[in-house]
C-alpha cells in the first residue's frame, strides 16, 4: 500500500479543446465543399446517363441525337449547364460519337470559387469510345 503513494500519475490521453476546434473547422469545410459540389456532380451524372441512353438506342444521325437530348433535358430538371447545341457529334464509321465538356464555377465563400471541369463521351451502340 505504501508503494501507491510514490506512483507517478499516468499521462493524460485524449484531444485538447484546440484540437477539437481545428477538427470541427476541417470537417465543416469538407462538408461545405460536399454540399456545394453535390448539385453539379448530380447534373454531370444525369447528363452522362442521358447521353449513354441516347447512344445505346442507335440514333440515325446528329439531328436525332440533339432532339433526343433536348427532350431529355426538358424532363430532367437538373440539366442546366449544357444544351443540345453544346454536344460535339462526330461520325465514326457507321456509328456516332457524342462528346461534351463544360465548366462549373461553384461559390465556396465569396470571393473564393471552385472551378470543376466536366467532360464525357459515348458512342452509338453504348460503348465508350
Amino acid at each position: 500500500m505504501i508503494m501507491n503513494q510514490f506512483r507517478r500519475p499516468a499521462a493524460q490521453r485524449g484531444t485538447s479543446l484546440l484540437g477539437l476546434v481545428v477538427l470541427a473547422v476541417v470537417v465543416g469545410f469538407v462538408a461545405l465543399l460536399g454540399i456545394r459540389t453535390f448539385p453539379s456532380v448530380n447534373e454531370y451524372l444525369t447528363i452522362r446517363q442521358v447521353v449513354g441512353k441516347i447512344m445505346k438506342s442507335q440514333p440515325a444521325g446528329a439531328n436525332e441525337i440533339r432532339q433526343a437530348f433536348e427532350r431529355s433535358s426538358e424532363v430532367e430538371y437538373s440539366i442546366k449547364s449544357i444544351t443540345a447545341k453544346d454536344l460535339v457529334i462526330t461520325p465514326v464509321g457507321e456509328r456516332w460519337k457524342t462528346s461534351y465538356a463544360y465548366n462549373v464555377e461553384i461559390p465556396i465563400i465569396e470571393p473564393v470559387f471552385l472551378l470543376v471541369k466536366y467532360e464525357g463521351s459515348a458512342a452509338s451502340g453504348g460503348g465508350a469510345p
